[in-house]
């Protein structure tokens, strides 16, 4: 229990240490690396990543690793989300839960963009015919989670971000960290903190940062190497609580969450999830941005979040299952954010 608590007091700590000037929408634009933002999971972002306290399974490496926690086998899932309808990217997300011993729980997951490719000019050659521009990024994960008691569960996640466009890419690390409590004489009651994104400042390398000129009064060229201006990336804290509501077969799960940003607006999410026989299940929920301080919409997203999944028992004790999610973020411009996922637990 001890060790327990010196690990929350180390996540409040740094969490408070990272966001002494979070919520300051005028530096969006020194933070790089905003896919680490981006949440590709269909369950969760069905009510806008609002279930801090309560979320379980893969999806649970985006919105607090201590989730994964709560599986109980193997758990296997895919994702695909078309991001911005119309602009032509898409995501794909995978991930595998492994328990492990008697209270820990390993897990691997990927993340890939895919921006699409267009045509690839230079001054040189404006009109093109040198190839086309294919920029890609991915995410790669591996977390551990354990209970620690009954009603805490904790764990970290180590990711690699990688990014490249033509000759110029960058790499970095981050970690996460994230806690869970859960109480009440039906575990109704939980509460979670989650701090992401916490990791050195990355720079972009490569040919791309070497530019040949013709040194004046000279007559020759020479090729001088550019300076690339390193970022930071995009560290949030979140906390959120949850509560369960049991009416025999059925449950209404009432959540609220609040992330602070370092470079962002803060964020207020709430929602709400209804499970029928936790067979069927619609959720929804909504996203509020502190524009208190700076009311310029920063943000793409309108607000309102909508999902819904349906879980198959494969076996009579119900040990296995085959999971169905779709997601919809709406959005003020484009078509909106449509993801579907599938996942397996054995």
């Amino acid at each position: 229990m001890r060790y327990f608590q010196k690990i929350a007091v180390a996540i409040c700590v740094l969490g408070f240490m990272n966001t002494v000037q979070a919520g300051n929408p005028q530096r969006a634009g020194q933070a790089g690396a905003p896919e680490l933002l981006i949440n590709p999971w269909a369950r969760s972002s069905g009510w806008g990543g609002v279930n801090i306290a309560g979320v379980t399974g893969v999806q649970s490496s985006f919105v607090n690793i201590a989730g994964i926690a709560n599986t109980e086998g193997t758990e296997v899932s895919f994702t695909n989300t078309q991001w911005l309808v119309g602009a032509g990217i898409g995501i794909n997300a995978a991930g595998f839960n492994q328990s492990v011993g008697e209270n820990g729980v390993l897990a691997a997951n990927f993340v890939s963009f895919d921006y699409g490719s267009w045509e690839r000019t230079t001054i040189e050659n404006p009109d093109g015919g040198i190839g086309s521009i294919s920029p890609s990024t991915a995410i790669i994960g591996l977390g551990y989670a354990q209970k620690f008691t009954e009603s805490i569960r904790g764990g970290v996640n180590l990711k690699i971000y990688t990014t490249s466009i033509v000759d110029m890419t960058v790499t970095s690390a981050s970690v996460d960290a994230g806690v869970q409590y859960v109480t009440g004489s039906r575990d109704q009651m939980k509460f979670g903190i989650t701090l992401r994104n916490i990791g050195p400042s990355a720079v972009y390398e490569g040919e791309g940062q070497s530019i040949t000129l013709v040194v004046p009064q000279g007559g020759y060229a020479q090729e001088f190497n550019e300076r690339s201006q390193s970022f930071e990336l995009p560290a949030t804290l979140s906390i959120g609580g949850s509560y369960d509501f049991e009416f025999s077969q059925q449950r209404l799960t009432v959540a609220a969450a609040f992330q602070s940003n370092s470079f962002e607006k803060d964020i207020y999410t709430a929602g709400v999830e209804y499970s029928f026989k936790e067979i069927a299940m619609l959720r929804a929920g909504y996203t509020f941005f502190d524009s208190r301080d700076y009311a310029e919409n920063t943000s793409v997203f309108s607000g309102f979040n909508a999902g819904i999944s349906f879980d198959v028992p494969l076996s009579k004790d119900n040990d296995n299952t085959f999971q169905l999610d779709y997601s919809f973020r709406s959005t003020s411009f484009f078509s909106g954010v449509h993801s579907i996922g599938v996942s397996i637990l054995l």
